[in-house]
């Protein structure tokens, strides 16, 4: 018989984020948003692209609703591909899927020489949530963002490509089409992201994926207990040691994990049992010295219970934390302010509101730029029914075509002018340079 008396979780209070809301109000309205001391490209150039985007903005809200419609999960975008593939072809583009290895990845480029910058795209959905992070969003501002860009970039001396990253959602398709050498020729890369509000540059953190794999020695629960090595309990003192961990960490740092094996029957001891944790932190470096502390737990709880423990990293490619370009974002943020938006600098919304990226990867190997474009209101999280709803409303569509206006006319930006392309990399460069990303947990 199944009692039901406590059956339902209690609600979570939403205070705290009405609060974070109510608090953050007054710094948000009189916030500035980001400028730019550059020129870019000049303004015959700039309407030329606007008359492109604008040509081309019923088929891109089309395609987010579609893509919406038909919610497609990481290395398995196959319509998503397919659709994006076909409104480039249709404008002109030669396009090639399958790129880097990758079923599902996509590559169209512009012809010559020159400055090459990126347009990226995304288009993986979520178990069970649809396009609860919006990337309907992000495919279909990058493809207009890419052929508004692509009209132009011959003629201003350099080359523009759209590429299609699957399985952002803890694929690592970016890290695995830049191993591949996807990106070798690429010298800058600029995507946006949906989200609550509208900033110029967001932190995402560093993600790494550990599971803990515990063996211990089956025995006969009752009769033998005292024979067994109980691989459960070393998982739960794994646990309950991360859980003891997060009070010594900094307030930017994130570890969540689950269950995936805790043995099969309580009248045998367990042999096996193992645990799925994500670590996240806001820099590389102490997303290193996260992995290093969560490993001593999980051999500290092996040791106390007598079993053996595996620790399997990444069993995806791990995730950077983003490093910002303000140059660049400051043209992004120009841009939008003539759309009507308010991008806002860091610091102003929450930080620690953010999750995790591999476009961060990109971001330590050339110039990179990932604004957040808002769709939602302020109390609305990526990775929920109502994100989800958000990524095929109105307002949705509206920041398809804003969210193209301000790629191509910062790529364009990029492309024409000399001496904010030499800033852009000078920052980078004094940012500490390209990293070798596959080697740097190593």
């Amino acid at each position: 018989m199944i009692r039901s008396e406590h059956a339902s979780p209690t609600p979570p209070d939403d205070s705290y984020l009405r609060s974070l809301v109510e608090a953050t109000a007054d710094a948000v309205a009189a916030a500035e948003p980001l400028g730019s001391p550059h020129d870019g490209a000049d303004s015959a150039t700039r309407n030329a692209v606007s008359a492109e985007i604008g040509a081309l903005t019923a088929e891109l809200v089309e395609l987010s609703q579609d893509l919406h419609a038909h919610p497609e999960e990481g290395f398995a975008e196959h319509r998503s591909v397919r659709a994006l593939g076909d409104l480039l072809r249709r404008h002109g583009h030669d396009v090639t899927i399958g790129a880097g290895g990758l079923d599902t990845a996509l590559v169209a480029s512009t012809p010559g020489s020159g400055p090459h910058i990126a347009v990226l795209s995304e288009y993986d959905a979520l178990p069970g949530l649809g396009h609860g992070c919006g990337h309907n969003v992000i495919c279909t501002a990058g493809a207009g963002g890419f052929l508004g860009a692509a009209a132009v970039a011959e003629r201003l001396g350099g080359r523009v490509s759209l590429i299609g990253t699957p399985a952002e959602e803890g694929g690592g398709g970016k890290e695995t089409l830049a191993r591949a050498g996807v990106f070798d020729d690429v010298d800058a890369v600029v995507m946006l992201h949906p989200f609550s509000h509208d900033i110029a540059m967001h932190p995402f953190l560093g993600r790494r994926q550990l599971e803990m794999v515990f063996h211990g020695v089956g025995a006969h629960a009752s009769a033998q207990p005292f024979m067994g090595r109980n691989a459960l309990d070393a998982a739960v003192a794994a646990y309950q040691g991360v859980a003891a961990l997060r009070q010594h960490l900094p307030s930017s740092d994130r570890v969540h994990g689950v269950f995936t094996d805790g043995g099969a029957r309580p009248n045998v001891v367990p042999e096996r049992a193992a645990l799925l944790f994500y670590l996240r932190s806001a820099q590389p470096d102490t997303l290193r010295d996260l992995a290093e502390r969560v490993s001593a737990i999980a051999r500290g709880a092996a040791e106390m219970t007598g079993c053996g423990v595996e620790l399997q990293w990444d069993s995806q490619p791990a995730y950077l934390p983003i490093r910002f370009n303000t140059t660049l974002a400051g043209r992004w943020s120009v841009h939008q302010v003539d759309a009507g938006r308010k991008p806002l600098p860091p610091g102003i919304v929450p930080e620690f509101l953010t999750g995790s990226t591999d476009l961060g990867n990109l971001s330590y190997r050339m110039p990179a730029i990932h604004p957040m474009i808002a769709i939602a209101g302020p109390t609305t999280a990526l990775h929920t029914k109502e994100f989800a709803a958000a990524a095929g409303s109105p307002d949705g569509d509206r920041a398809v075509v804003d969210g193209a206006m301000g790629l191509a006319l910062t790529a364009v930006d990029y492309l024409a002018d000399a001496e904010l392309r030499a800033a852009v990399h000078e920052e980078f460069e004094a940012s500490g340079g390209a990293l070798d990303v596959p080697m740097f947990f190593d």
